[in-house]
């Protein structure tokens, strides 16, 4: 596997009457068609956004859909559908002709045979549900990423930054929060960006002073770089700010710790730290934008859904409001073509 991704941010659409269920089908099939979905691809994804805006507003009264190209050789469509009802259960909800409102019970069921992804993950703290497409004809090996990025009050300049990159067993990840938010937070990160886009597999002290480098004449940043080697079975992070990591598994949660500083502006020069045996391993990466004082532990079930429906649930329950926020979760173990 050969991919280079980069940020892109959450488009957020409230549900909160039936008009915007028209007004999200609309939206979503236009994202389809810039992508080059054809008229059926397309329908597709205006059929299953049509199904989850209108169980929102039966089963929750409200909610949020997000939308998201999904970039790569063959882009996609990402919608999530994010709500604080009171849950269901999935296994009865599945099977079709069920119902708990008197209608036909075919929604789920039909968004499970439209979407190439779909997966569920409901408590008492509302439901997430995530559908991903892609043109029919095409092959396409899901990358089990997740991403929720958004700007301050819908500000269309955003001060965080991502970039993935994946060649065979190697993955290189970074994320940078461009200090304050608007137009000069937003190209802080995207410098920032650019340079690590250039050598992503670099030495990260390397590659952190190069961004430190180009980052010079901008307000500066935090900035987190995370690079798994799948066939050493190791993570090395190398971290300066206020950018939050950890890498969950089966056992204690293990923290990867930042360092003071702003990149771009002045931080002390410190070596990378290694995490062996981390195959098979969430890795969560967020900004400030983010409370910090979350436990995956208390919801569930959740650490083995998908990356994507991990990401939207702690923005959902911990974002602060008070600036850009990006999480960013990514699952270690499938990196082989």
């Amino acid at each position: 596997m050969d991919l280079r991704l980069h940020s892109s941010l959450t488009r957020v659409l409230a549900i909160e009457d039936t008009s915007q269920v028209g007004h999200a089908r609309r939206i979503a099939q236009k994202l389809a068609e810039q992508l080059g979905f054809d008229a059926t691809d397309s329908g597709r994804v205006a059929l299953v956004v049509t199904e989850v805006a209108s169980n929102i507003l039966k089963h929750a009264s409200n909610g949020e859909l997000h939308l998201r190209a999904l970039p790569g050789p063959v882009p996609g469509v990402e919608v999530i559908a994010i709500d604080r009802g009171q849950g269901f259960d999935l296994d009865d909800c599945m099977a079709d002709g069920f119902s708990t409102r008197g209608t036909q019970g075919i929604g789920l069921g039909a968004m499970l045979r439209q979407a190439q992804v779909f997966e569920v993950h409901s408590d008492n703290r509302g439901t997430v549900l995530l559908t991903r497409f892609y043109p029919r004809q095409a092959t396409v090996k899901d990358v089990r990423l997740g991403v929720s990025q958004h700007s301050l009050h819908d500000d269309p300049a955003c001060g965080d930054a991502w970039e993935v990159a994946i060649t065979g067993q190697q993955l290189s990840i970074v994320v940078i929060d461009g200090l304050g938010h608007g137009p000069e937070a937003e190209s802080a990160a995207k410098a920032g960006a650019l340079a690590f886009g250039r050598e992503p597999f670099a030495d990260p002290t390397l590659l952190l002073e190069e961004i430190h480098h180009e980052m010079r004449g901008t307000r500066g940043g935090a900035v987190a770089i995370a690079q798994f080697d799948g066939a050493q079975d190791r993570l090395r992070f190398i971290g300066i700010g206020n950018i939050g990591a950890t890498l969950i598994g089966e056992d204690k949660p293990r923290g990867l710790a930042s360092h003071p500083g702003i990149v771009g502006l002045q931080y002390r020069k410190v070596p990378p730290v290694g995490y062996p045996q981390s195959a098979g391993q969430l890795l969560i990466m967020y900004s400030d934008g983010l409370q910090s004082r979350w436990n995956l532990r208390d919801y569930p079930g959740l650490m083995y859904r998908h990356p994507a429906i991990i990401a939207a649930v702690l923005h959902r329950d911990f974002c602060r409001g008070r600036d850009d926020v990006t999480v960013l979760v990514m699952a270690l173990e499938t990196l082989d073509d």
